[in-house]
């Protein structure tokens, strides 16, 4: 058995007394949680046409009515613009999406889904929402309380992170 979040703070706090481990229970339940999300929805990809982050960052492209600008995917995303950019180029060279200049800012690219990629997340996109509906149905009644004090979370992270 693995050591309590508590015990393991404990043990940093005997080990460095100065050291704050306050968000040590927090960030491991977080990154816990996304590690059981991640367990649960990783059959699906197994043989699929794309990646979970690939399928993530079709998401906000599959129903925009204009292309969108790689960085807003970026930033919706929380994700770097290196990182969406290596990931965009796997999808645009497997003709997923398609990329163009933007004419207002020649270094910004706008990206739009192609058919085959609207048919590729409207394939892939609902069973993983089944899969995370069967995940999270226990919540029950706490499903509201929870997503506001995840939503609280994000607001705060984000006022630090600029």
């Amino acid at each position: 058995m693995h050591p309590s979040p508590a015990e393991i703070r404990a043990q940093w706090a005997e080990r460095n007394p100065g050291l704050d481990t306050s968000p040590m229970e927090l960030v491991g339940l977080l990154k816990r949680a996304g590690g059981l999300l991640d367990r649960a929805v990783e059959p699906l990809y197994e043989g699929a046409l794309l990646t979970a982050p690939e399928l993530d960052m079709l998401v906000p492209l599959r129903h925009a009515s204009d292309p969108i600008i790689a960085r807003r995917i970026a930033e919706r995303l929380g994700m770097s613009r290196a990182g969406v950019s290596k990931t965009l180029a796997k999808l645009e060279s497997r003709g997923f999406i398609t990329r163009t200049p933007s004419p207002a800012d020649r270094r910004a690219a706008l990206v739009t889904i192609t058919e085959a990629g609207a048919k590729a997340i409207d394939e892939l996109f609902p069973r993983q929402l089944a899969t995370e509906v069967e995940l999270l149905s226990a919540l029950g009644e706490d499903r509201d309380w929870v997503l506001k004090a995840l939503g609280r979370l994000v607001d705060v992270m984000e006022s630090k992170a600029g």
